[in-house]
């Protein structure tokens, strides 16, 4: 038998938000409004993986949406509960950028560089792509005035942009796929 759960709980019915690690805020504030718009990024890149068959691309995107949510759990919490902030799990962490970057590196050899300003829209993923690069660079924004010094939250985003560019144009296929075949 399914265990009744509700989803609500009235307590943000005055306008405001709990916290990760306590406290409450604004619902329009900045961290809610910030963390929210990478919770978008991670919806925006869902829909990029309910429209590929491709596994790769898939577990690239799984993976990303995974460290979204540690992306969103820093900016939820209050500069005074940063010490509470795990590693990997409720911090971003140099490793996760380092790994971004080499998946970018990775993707960019299989990718010749466009000569002029891509038209997002070469076909469904890739434009569902290009629409997640758009709001993570937005996401990227609203969070400068929240990143501690110590903070690799902009440093993440800046690269995921890249790389879901990156993405955007290798999913367009053999207009923008380097041949491999003469080497």
């Amino acid at each position: 038998m399914a265990r009744e759960t509700k989803v609500y709980t009235k307590r943000g019915d005055d306008g405001t938000t709990g916290l990760f690690f306590g406290g409450r805020t604004a619902k329009d504030g900045d961290r809610p409004t910030a963390y929210g718009t990478v919770d978008e990024a991670q919806a925006a890149i869902g829909v990029a993986r309910a429209h590929t068959d491709d596994p790769d691309l898939d577990a690239l995107l799984v993976a990303t949406q995974r460290d979204l949510y540690v992306a969103m759990a820093e900016l939820a919490t209050l500069p005074e509960n940063h010490t509470k902030l795990e590693d990997g799990v409720s911090r971003l962490t140099t490793s996760m950028v380092d790994r971004i970057e080499d998946e970018i590196d990775r993707v960019m050899t299989m990718v010749e560089l466009p000569t002029e300003f891509v038209i997002p829209g070469g076909n469904a993923i890739s434009a569902y792509l290009d629409v997640a690069r758009t709001v993570v660079r937005r996401a990227e924004r609203l969070s400068l005035s929240l990143a501690t010094d110590e903070s690799v939250v902009i440093p993440y985003l800046n690269r995921l942009s890249d790389f879901l560019w990156a993405l955007a144009r290798l999913t367009e296929g053999e207009l923008t796929v380097a041949s491999t075949r003469k080497a």
